[in-house]
């Protein structure tokens, strides 16, 4: 399944999560980006997230978000080609 836009966006959102502490959330202002505000309300009807502006993760959303962190981290990796024979 490709990603679209709005996946992106919260994708996105996710990986600024902090994973060490469950103590830190996000807050999106009311001067945020539109897709940023519509993504977080995304996430939080999802129950990703405990408020509509943010907040903290929910025990879905620390999952959602380890994998988010995962992905990028090997998607960052500098690892070597595998040769298919």
């Amino acid at each position: 399944m490709p990603f679209n836009s709005e996946m992106m966006s919260e994708m996105s959102l996710l990986t600024q999560f902090s994973l060490e502490s469950s103590q830190s959330g996000l807050k999106i202002h009311q001067d945020a980006s539109a897709e940023s505000i519509a993504a977080m309300q995304r996430l939080h009807e999802k129950g990703l997230v405990t408020q509509s502006d943010g907040g903290y993760l929910t025990s879905l959303g620390r999952d959602a978000a380890e994998h988010a962190h995962g992905a990028v981290r090997i998607l960052n990796s500098k690892v070597s080609p595998l040769i298919i024979k």
